[in-house]
C-alpha cells in the first residue's frame, strides 16, 4: 500500500483521534519497514502546518482533547449546567467547551475543582464541544473570595466581607486594575505558607457603599443564581394564560388573597363556609387555591431546570432572586385580583372542634375577589367596615375551629418577633422594626399547614413518591444545653421522660409574658433540628405530625412543585405530571433543595446583619439597652432590644480580672470578684465599632443586671501576658524555620 497524502492522514486522525499514535497511523495505512521515516515526516510537516496537534503519545485535529483528562470545574451557567476547561491545554486559541454529565452518584461537583474525566467528542451545528463524565474528583477547588480591595504600594490587601476572615496579600501584577475601596471576588493562589497569603482578583464589583449594593454582596458570597437562561426566558416570554379545558370551575368562590403589604407574588387563595352536610354539625368547608405552576413549568424544560437550580427564591428588603422569571412569577402565575388564574386546590372539610375530617383535590380555575394585607384582614375581624367583611369573618370562624384541633395537637408555639428593614429611595435603611403579628398571619399558616397535610396523605394514599417536610426532634446534647440554659433563669425542663413539644411548650409558656420570653424562644428554636426535605418520611416534630409536604408555595419552592407534579400524576390531570425520571431522582433533588434553601437564609440573614450595621454605623459611640444572648470563651454577644441587632463584647474589654468561661453553664465568672455574667443578662453597651461590609458590630459592656463594670485596659489578669508570650515563642521558632529553609 502507497504511503498517504496528507488529505488522507487527516480525516483519518479526525475520526479517530483516540487511536492517533504512530504506530496506530501505520498500522492503518499499511505502512512498514523503510515508509516509516517518510510517514514521521509527514506527520512533522503536519504539526508544523497546525494542521494536527501533536501531543506526548498521539496526534489530534486542532482543538480536539485526549479521551482522559484532568479538568477543571469552571461555571454554572443559567441553566445550571456546569462547564470545565482542561487543566493542561496546549493548542492554539481557547480550547472547546466541555459540559459535565453527571450520572447517580457522583459526587456535587464545585466552581475550582480539578476532577479526572472520560471525555467524548459532540459535533453540533455550532461547532465541537465534550462531554465529560467523572472517575473521581482529585481536589476541592479554592473557594472565591469577596472583599473590599484596599491599595498599597506593593499591590493591595483584600478585606474580605466574612466577619473574622483574615485579610489576604495582592501582587502587583494580580490586581486586574482593581480601585482602592472597590468590591472585588478574588481567587486563592500558591501554597499556604507564613505571613498572609496570596490571592488573584477575578472580579470587580463597584463601589461596596453604593445604594442596595449590600444585597449584591450576599448575591455574590452565596453565589445565588440570579440570571435566566435565553432558553428558560423564552419559554417564559411565550406562556401563555391556561385555557379551562377539563378544569373544575371555582370562580363563584369567594377565594381571597391575604399576603404582607410588601408581597411580590400571591400563590394561594382562600375562602370558608359552614357545612351544610347535616352529618357535620357546625362543621366548616375551606378552600385553600395554590396557583398552577406545573402548567407552565413542565419536568426537563429549560424552566425546570433553571427552578431546579434555585431551588426557591431569596428575598432582600431591596430585590427578590426569584425561583421563576418575572413573567411567571409576577403575572401568570400570580393570582391577582378579578382574573381568571388555573389552580391545584383542596376542599378541606373540618368539624366543630377543628378535626380534619375529609379533603378532596382538583385542578381548576380560580378568580380571586380581593387581594386584601393581613392589617386589612385584621381590621375587618376587629370589626371595620369592608366590601369583603362576610368571606373574611368567615374565614376567622373556621380558624377558630381549626385552633382547637391545633392546641390539642400542641404544636410547638415559638413566638419570634421579625425583623423589617425599610428603604428609602436611595437604598438606605430608613427604619428597622419588628413586624406586627396578627391573628391574621395565624389564620393563613393553619390553612397552608392543613392543605399541606392533606397534599402529603393523599400521595401516600395513592402511592406516588413525594418530597417531605421532614424535622427531627432535638438530640440529647441540644436539650442538655438547654435544660442548661434556662436553669440559669430560674426555669426547668424536665429530664429522664420522652419529649414531646408539649414539654417545651410548658417552658415557652412560663417565659411568656415575662422578660426572658425572647431568650427561651431562642434558647428552644436553637435546640432544634434543622428541618430539611427527603423522599423518606421521618415526621414533623415541631408540627408533631405524622406526615407533612409542602404544598402551598409553587412560585417560589421547587419542593412545591414537585408535589404538585405528584398530585398530577396521582389523579391523571394531564400529562405534564410527575415522571418516572423525576420520581426515581427525588432523594437527589431533596438533598439538592435542601442546600438551596440553606443559602438562601445565609444570605438573607448576612444582608439583615449588613443592613443593620450600616444603619447603626452613624450612632457609634451610642449606648444601647439588651440582653446578653451568648457566651463564649472569647466574649459575650448582646441582642439589642430596639432594633434586634447582635455585637459582640471581646472578652479583653471585660475589666481587669479574668474571667473563666463554662460552657455548661454558659456563663463568664471573674476569678477575683466572682461576679458572674450569663445567658440572658440585662446590659447596657456602647457601640464602638459598625462594619456595614462584614454586619458586624462591636461593643463595650457598660453594665450588666444593672451593675456597671469596671473600667481599665483588656484586663484578663496574667493570661493574655502568657498568650503572647506564647505567640512570641512560636514567632521565633517561625524564623528560624525560615531561615533554615532558605
Amino acid at each position: 500500500m502507497a504511503l498517504p497524502d496528507k488529505a488522507a492522514l487527516i480525516d483519518w486522525i479526525r475520526e479517530n483521534p483516540r487511536h492517533a499514535t504512530k504506530r496506530e497511523i501505520a498500522r492503518a495505512f499499511a505502512v512498514k519497514g523503510s515508509e516509516r521515516p517518510e510517514l514521521k515526516r509527514l506527520l512533522r510537516d503536519l504539526a508544523a502546518e497546525g494542521v494536527i496537534d501533536k501531543g506526548a503519545k498521539r496526534y489530534t485535529p486542532p482543538g480536539h482533547l485526549p479521551p482522559v483528562a484532568v479538568m477543571v470545574a469552571d461555571r454554572v451557567d443559567a441553566d445550571g449546567e456546569l462547564w470545565a476547561r482542561p487543566q493542561v491545554w496546549a493548542g492554539s486559541g481557547d480550547p472547546p467547551p466541555v459540559l459535565f454529565v453527571a450520572k447517580k452518584g457522583d459526587p456535587a461537583l464545585a466552581e475550582g475543582d480539578r476532577f479526572l474525566a472520560k471525555l467524548a467528542p459532540v459535533h453540533e451545528a455550532e461547532g465541537l464541544r465534550y462531554e465529560a463524565r467523572l472517575i473521581r474528583r482529585l481536589v476541592a477547588g479554592p473557594r472565591r473570595v469577596l472583599g473590599v480591595f484596599r491599595a498599597t504600594d506593593g499591590g493591595g490587601r483584600l478585606i474580605p466581607v466574612d466577619k473574622g476572615a483574615d485579610e489576604w496579600r495582592v501582587e502587583p501584577h494580580d490586581v486586574e486594575g482593581a480601585q482602592d475601596g472597590e468590591l472585588i471576588e478574588a481567587e486563592p493562589i500558591g501554597p499556604a505558607r507564613l505571613g498572609l497569603r496570596r490571592a488573584r482578583v477575578v472580579e470587580r464589583l463597584g463601589d461596596p457603599s453604593a445604594p442596595r449594593a449590600v444585597s449584591l454582596i450576599a448575591i455574590h458570597q452565596h453565589q445565588l443564581p440570579v440570571a435566566f437562561s435565553e432558553a428558560a426566558l423564552a419559554e417564559a416570554e411565550a406562556a401563555r394564560p391556561a385555557p379551562m379545558g377539563r378544569r373544575e370551575d371555582l370562580r363563584d368562590l369567594p377565594l381571597l388573597t391575604i399576603d404582607p403589604a410588601d408581597a411580590r407574588d400571591h400563590d394561594d387563595a382562600v375562602c370558608a363556609a359552614p357545612d351544610d352536610d347535616p352529618d357535620n354539625p357546625d362543621g366548616w368547608v375551606v378552600w385553600v387555591a395554590i396557583a398552577d405552576v406545573a402548567h407552565y413549568v413542565r419536568p426537563g424544560s429549560a424552566l425546570d431546570r433553571a427552578a431546579r437550580l434555585r431551588g426557591n427564591s431569596c428575598y432582600f428588603p431591596d430585590r427578590v432572586v426569584p425561583m421563576l422569571p418575572e413573567a411567571l412569577s409576577g403575572d401568570l402565575c400570580s393570582l391577582h385580583e378579578g382574573v381568571d388564574r388555573p389552580c391545584v386546590a383542596v376542599r378541606l372539610v373540618l368539624a366543630a372542634d377543628g378535626r380534619l375530617r375529609g379533603h378532596r383535590f382538583a385542578r381548576a380555575m380560580m378568580r380571586s375577589r380581593a387581594s386584601l394585607t393581613y392589617e386589612t384582614a385584621q381590621a375587618i375581624e376587629d370589626g371595620a367596615d369592608h366590601a369583603h367583611a362576610e368571606p373574611v369573618r368567615r374565614l376567622f370562624a373556621a380558624y377558630r375551629a381549626a385552633s382547637r384541633a391545633r392546641d390539642e395537637r400542641a404544636p410547638l408555639h415559638l413566638d419570634l418577633p421579625e425583623r423589617r428593614i425599610v428603604l428609602d429611595d436611595a437604598g438606605k435603611v430608613a427604619s428597622v422594626a419588628f413586624r406586627e403579628r396578627f391573628d391574621a398571619h395565624r389564620l393563613i399558616e393553619e390553612c397552608m399547614i392543613l392543605a399541606n397535610v392533606a397534599a402529603a396523605e393523599t400521595l401516600e394514599a395513592k402511592r406516588r413518591p413525594l418530597l417531605y417536610r421532614v424535622h427531627e426532634e432535638p438530640s440529647p446534647e441540644k436539650l442538655d444545653a438547654l435544660r442548661e440554659q434556662v436553669e440559669t433563669i430560674g426555669m426547668t425542663l424536665a429530664k429522664g421522660q420522652v419529649l414531646k413539644t408539649r414539654h417545651l411548650n410548658a417552658l415557652l409558656d412560663a417565659a411568656a409574658e415575662t422578660e426572658f420570653a425572647e431568650l427561651v424562644n431562642m434558647g428552644v428554636l436553637r435546640a432544634q433540628t434543622q428541618a430539611y426535605y427527603s423522599a423518606r418520611n421521618f415526621g414533623h416534630f415541631g408540627l408533631h405530625l405524622r406526615s407533612y409536604a409542602h404544598f402551598t408555595s409553587p412560585i417560589r419552592r421547587y419542593a412545591d412543585l414537585v408535589v404538585h407534579r405528584a398530585l398530577i400524576a396521582a389523579h391523571g390531570w394531564g400529562d405534564d405530571g410527575q415522571t418516572m425520571e423525576e420520581a426515581a431522582g427525588l432523594e437527589e433533588t431533596a438533598e439538592h433543595i435542601s442546600r438551596t434553601e440553606r443559602r438562601a437564609m445565609e444570605a438573607e440573614r448576612d444582608t439583615t446583619d449588613r443592613y443593620l450595621a450600616a444603619f447603626l454605623s452613624e450612632r457609634e459611640g451610642a449606648t444601647f439597652t439588651g440582653r446578653v444572648s451568648g457566651v463564649a470563651k472569647f466574649g459575650l454577644f448582646v441582642k439589642l432590644d430596639d432594633t434586634g441587632a447582635d455585637g459582640i463584647v471581646p472578652i479583653s474589654t471585660l475589666g481587669r480580672e479574668y474571667f473563666r468561661f463554662d460552657p455548661a453553664s454558659l456563663t463568664l465568672t471573674g476569678e477575683r470578684t466572682g461576679r458572674t455574667i450569663g445567658v440572658g443578662a440585662r446590659a447596657v453597651v456602647r457601640l464602638v465599632e459598625a462594619a456595614p461590609i462584614t454586619g458586624g458590630l462591636r461593643f463595650e459592656l457598660l453594665e450588666a443586671e444593672g451593675a456597671p463594670m469596671p473600667k481599665g485596659a483588656r484586663g484578663r489578669g496574667a493570661a493574655p501576658r502568657r498568650a503572647a508570650g506564647k505567640a512570641k515563642i512560636a514567632a521565633a521558632k517561625a524564623k528560624r524555620k525560615a531561615r533554615r529553609g532558605a
